[in-house]
């Protein structure tokens, strides 16, 4: 699979299409609020942590939430809500892996 983003529609806030390994549409990895994405972008950058939903279709199987730590970027992958592995785990962790170095590109 891959991981796309998707262009203009990220700019209020981070997304993401989740493709299969034919490039087919599978789900979206999103921040959870465009409200405190907004507030993270204008005001309190990385003082504010993020939170991501990962979805297969219209089922939540993945949340990735970044914890507060000024030091190093800190995220922590949760797929208990995906009970069928409808996502496969080296997708959902490539996807904590893009967000953690697109963080990191932001902050320099």
């Amino acid at each position: 699979g891959a991981l796309r983003r998707k262009g203009w529609q990220s700019l209020l806030r981070d997304e993401w299409e989740v493709l299969d390994a034919d490039d087919q549409l599978r789900g979206l990895l999103f921040e959870d609020s465009v409200g405190l994405a907004m507030l993270r972008r204008l005001l309190l950058g990385s003082l504010l942590p993020q939170n991501y939903d990962l979805t297969i279709g219209e089922t939540r199987v993945a949340d990735l939430r970044q914890i507060f730590n000024p030091l190093r970027y800190e995220l922590i992958l949760d797929f208990n809500m995906d009970p069928t592995r409808s996502l496969d785990r080296r997708l959902g962790i490539a996807a904590g892996i893009l967000l953690a170095t697109v963080e990191g590109k932001q902050n320099n």
